[in-house]
C-alpha cells in the first residue's frame, strides 16, 4: 500500500480493514519513516478518542476504544536489555489479553515476539510519499 500523508486516514482505515483477528503487530521502519504517525492514524480508526502519542519513555501507552478493547503501543527504541521488556510484564499483554499490541522499534525485542505477529514495514519513497508492507 502507497500512501502519502494527505492519504493517511484512507491507508489507516484500509489497514484496519485487513487486520481480521489479528492483533500483534510489529513496525519497522527507519527513523522518521512515520511509523507513530502511522499508528496514531490507525488508533483513530479503530475509533479511540484518546491523545496517541509516542510512549518512547513510558514504553507502553494504553487507548482505549468505543467496544472497551484495549490498544497497546509500545516504543522499544530506548529498551537496551531484554530484561526491561520482562519487566513490563510484555507476556500479559502478548498472551493475557485480547488487546490490539502496535509496536516500534521491534528489532530490539525480535525473539520475544510471538510467531504470529504481522510484521509491518514502512519504507520512505523518493517522493516522500511512504510504502506500507505486511
Amino acid at each position: 500500500m502507497n500512501y502519502k500523508l494527505s492519504d493517511i486516514n484512507a491507508a489507516a482505515r484500509a489497514f484496519v480493514d485487513d487486520m481480521g483477528e489479528r492483533r500483534l503487530f510489529a513496525f519497522y521502519g527507519p527513523m522518521g519513516a512515520g511509523k507513530t504517525t502511522f499508528i496514531r492514524a490507525v488508533c483513530e480508526a479503530l475509533g479511540t478518542t484518546d491523545v496517541v502519542t509516542s510512549p518512547t519513555f513510558a514504553i507502553v501507552n494504553e487507548y482505549s476504544t468505543p467496544s472497551g478493547r484495549p490498544i497497546y503501543h509500545f516504543d522499544f527504541y530506548r529498551i537496551r536489555r531484554l530484561a526491561e521488556v520482562y519487566d513490563i510484564g510484555y507476556e500479559d499483554y502478548f498472551y493475557g489479553s485480547d488487546g490490539i499490541c502496535l509496536m516500534e522499534w521491534p528489532e530490539l525485542i525480535e525473539p520475544l515476539l510471538p510467531p504470529d505477529t504481522v510484521r509491518v514495514t514502512i519504507d520512505v519513497c523518493p517522493d516522500g510519499s511512504r510504502e506500507i508492507s505486511y
